[in-house]
């Protein structure tokens, strides 16, 4: 049950900039899973410009389940994004996996997204809580809600209530698809805590043809924002290319979100 939680002040909107998350803007998040050169960074940068994204998204260190798969770039990887935003605009979400990280990855930037397997290190949680930072929780693979809504309590109890959670799909017995997203968690966060929350079907399907569906689902149970993955060519991605757009699939995608907010009373920029 969630009627015996007892949340302190975690912010209903979050400002990153002069991007608000969590109000009546739908706010779109999208790039490469992982910074790979700075051609096809920049490629993917003007392209989510260009549709009308407000976020840019790109993993310069990477979590990855084979130790033998890329890793990222690491703090070139960051580099790239900075460059990326000096020139078109965008806001930067990238993940970070290490407490020993925080200050290099904190230069970088403007969102700072806790992926699926730091979702409970509370010793990381709770040095996240000491910066101004918007943190972007996503949900552990195997979490309850109310285990991801106390996880983002470590976080604003320790004195930052910038907290975006985000849901990414959970493993549950079915194999057809890369998790189960779970949309009873959108719609159950906003009807009963209010708080900005962002769909990630991405991952959640892990195919690319169900990450437009998904995503105008998300969007009509009430997420205030979408995270995608897209890739110039996706069929040469380093990571995670089968769910990652073409740039053709983003912009559609974009296209087919505008009537999803006129209907749910959100704006896309």
């Amino acid at each position: 049950m969630l009627n015996d939680l007892e949340l302190t002040d975690h912010k209903e909107v979050v400002k990153v900039g002069d991007v608000v998350i969590g109000d009546n803007d739908l706010v779109v998040m999208a790039g490469p899973c992982a910074v790979e050169s700075r051609e096809q960074l920049l490629t993917a940068a003007r392209e989510v410009k260009k549709c009308g994204g407000q976020i840019l998204r790109g993993g310069a260190f990477k979590p990855r389940t084979s130790p033998h798969s890329f890793q990222g770039l690491g703090e070139e990887g960051l580099k790239l994004l900075a460059e990326a935003r000096e020139e078109t605009g965008l806001k930067i979400v990238t993940e970070l996996l290490d407490a020993t990280d925080i200050e290099l990855v904190n230069q970088y930037a403007d969102i700072l997204q806790i992926g699926s397997r730091n979702m409970q290190n509370y010793a990381l949680l709770k040095k996240l809580g000491q910066l101004d930072t918007p943190v972007m929780l996503k949900r552990g693979y195997a979490a309850t809600i109310k285990e991801w809504l106390l996880a983002a309590e470590y976080v604003v109890s320790h004195g930052n209530p910038n907290v975006i959670l985000c849901e990414r799909g959970i493993r549950t017995f079915e194999t057809a698809t890369r998790y189960t997203l779970d949309l009873n968690a959108i719609a159950l966060i906003k009807a009963e805590f209010k708080l900005p929350i962002i769909i990630d079907p991405s991952h959640g399907t892990g195919k690319r043809n169900l990450v437009n569906p998904l995503a105008k689902a998300g969007v009509s149970a009430g997420a205030d924002g979408v995270m995608v993955e897209i890739h110039p060519n996706p069929e040469e991605a380093l990571c995670d290319g089968g769910q990652s757009l073409t740039m053709k699939g983003f912009s559609k995608l974009m296209h087919d979100l505008t009537g999803v907010a006129d209907v749910v009373n959100k704006k896309l920029a």
